[in-house]
């Protein structure tokens, strides 16, 4: 079923309910920037991943109020007396926050896999975690056991957190230079789309209802099949397969730009290769030790940071209890609404960002969430009847400026920062702090609301500031550069043992853009 269309001068985007999306590029420079049919078969199955991670953040927002009632039964059914309310507190506040938990421990695991079962297998692989997790949150009513549904929620955390890895990642590599950020910009609709259908089938009348919650949580069996059945008709990254494999005829043999013609990509990834043969062995600690990588991987952490602590997950953890806090009569459908925002504007983002830029688009929507966040303090402080209506609008323009910038560009400016060999070591490291700081948010955000009260989201507006002014100072524009062109880049600010980092002038002459973006 289609859920909308979308034509934009060349472009035609085609979105599919269940979260395949599918781009049709009408008119192109050249045949390795048109979008095939099997590269959208490929991305559109990869991005089933990105979903099942949206869908997972937003599913425990909407019943939250049904499943303290399930805690508190299952207490008083254990111990013959009701859950006090700060073991309820903490008990819900777990259960929000371990997915996080399992998230950063499949973060770091992503490199173990894709070096060594390949990209599309290891995505093939993870679908078993979301099996299991499914099993263990819809049998957890009938089990009487709360914590069989925190079990679940760590599993399919762990499961998110590696798709987190491998969707990017396989995307960016299969994906034409000169369309790379617009299909890496995919990842976050997954997202986003997975977040709204959540927030949907939240609603009491559909499955948030105190009989079909089990079932609203177990939903992710769904996805997990549908890409099990989809994966194995879609081609391995011939990036892997000619650098990591040296299987230059499988890599070949990939069809993917609607062309046997594909001189120009496997000439870029044998530069790529040449230059991986010239580098040692990329571990962990070597991103950290050496200068050539230093730089690129304090950026890549500091872009997932901003992600995070941007206070994007309080709203799309809690924002029903803001809605209500604030005054707003019908919180579940403001809920939903901000995940309607959430989605427009991520389509929003994919169509600009290959004209603008990942560095304004980041400047914008940081400066953007940090205003927003100040009137939502100011109206959340007010208490006025009518400041509720500020407060949805505010909470609105929150989520779109995130998704003008610091929800889809991090996920996929990590591979670009990284030639093929450190990159899957670069992807989990910043996977790990973008999990870490997620589990932060999760776990401490009732605990800081209950001490800050309607001040809370001060905390984000300084943070939020914070990193406007590293982006400006410290992030370079990736824009139209190959991967081996941006490695470059580094690699001379590198030798030229630069203290501070800045975009070096190579960056600035290979993009043809105004150095001053």
């Amino acid at each position: 079923m289609v859920a909308f269309l979308l034509i934009y001068q060349n472009v035609t985007l085609v979105v599919y309910q269940g979260g395949v999306a599918y781009f049709m590029f009408i008119q192109c420079n050249s045949t390795s920037g048109l979008v095939t049919p099997q590269l959208m078969m490929a991305v559109g199955t990869a991005v089933i991943g990105s979903l099942q991670f949206g869908y997972n953040t937003g599913v425990i927002n909407a019943p939250q109020n049904i499943i303290e009632s399930f805690y508190n039964e299952t207490w008083s059914s254990r111990f013959s007396e009701p859950i006090s309310q700060s073991t309820l507190t903490g008990l819900w506040s777990l259960s929000v926050a371990i997915f996080s938990v399992g998230g950063m421990c499949g973060s770091f695991s992503v490199s173990l896999f894709v070096n060594r079962f390949g990209r599309k297998n290891s995505m093939l692989m993870a679908n078993v975690l979301a099996f299991i997790a499914a099993a263990f949150m819809g049998l957890s009513k009938l089990a009487a056991s709360f914590e069989m549904l925190i079990i679940g929620r760590f599993i399919v955390g762990v499961y998110s957190g590696l798709s987190t890895g491998f969707v990017p990642l396989y995307v960016e590599e299969i994906s034409p230079t000169s369309l790379r950020g617009a299909l890496g910009t995919l990842h976050q609709l997954g997202v986003v789309i997975g977040i709204l259908m959540a927030q949907v089938f939240g609603i009491e009348s559909l499955m948030g209802n105190a009989s079909l919650w089990p079932v609203l949580l177990a939903f992710t069996l769904l996805p997990a099949v549908l890409q099990c059945v989809l994966l194995p008709l879609c081609p391995e990254s011939p990036r892997y397969l000619l650098i990591n494999c040296n299987e230059e005829s499988r890599a070949r043999s990939m069809k993917l730009r609607g062309t046997d013609d594909v001189t120009e990509d496997m000439q870029e990834m044998k530069e790529e290769s040449q230059q991986m043969m010239r580098e040692k062995t990329v571990t962990i600690l070597e991103l950290f030790r050496s200068p050539m990588y230093r730089q690129p991987i304090f950026v890549a952490i500091m872009m997932h940071l901003s992600q995070q602590l941007s206070g994007i997950n309080a709203v799309f953890y809690y924002s029903t209890g803001i809605f209500e806090r604030a005054g707003v009569s019908q919180p579940v459908y403001a809920t939903i609404g901000a995940g309607v925002v959430n989605t427009a504007f991520t389509v929003v983002s994919l169509f600009v960002v290959e004209r603008v830029g990942r560095r304004p688009l980041q400047l914008t929507g940081l400066m953007g969430m940090a205003v927003s966040a100040a009137f939502l303090t100011v109206a959340m402080a007010l208490l006025l009847r009518w400041m509720s209506y500020i407060s949805i609008v505010a909470i609105f323009s929150f989520v779109a400026f995130f998704e003008i910038g610091p929800g889809p560009i991090p996920w996929f400016i990590v591979a670009e920062l990284f030639s093929q060999g450190p990159r899957p070591a670069a992807i989990a490291v910043a996977g790990f702090s973008n999990w870490t700081a997620n589990f932060l948010v999760g776990m401490g955000f009732p605990y800081v609301e209950q001490i800050c009260g309607p001040y809370v989201f001060i905390i984000f507006t300084v943070l939020l500031l914070g990193f406007f002014t590293f982006t400006y100072f410290k992030v370079p524009e990736t824009k139209g550069l190959s991967f081996d062109e941006i490695a470059a880049g580094f690699r001379q600010s590198a030798g030229q043992g630069a203290d501070k980092y800045s975009a070096p002038e190579e960056f600035n002459t290979l993009r043809g853009d105004d150095p001053d973006l």
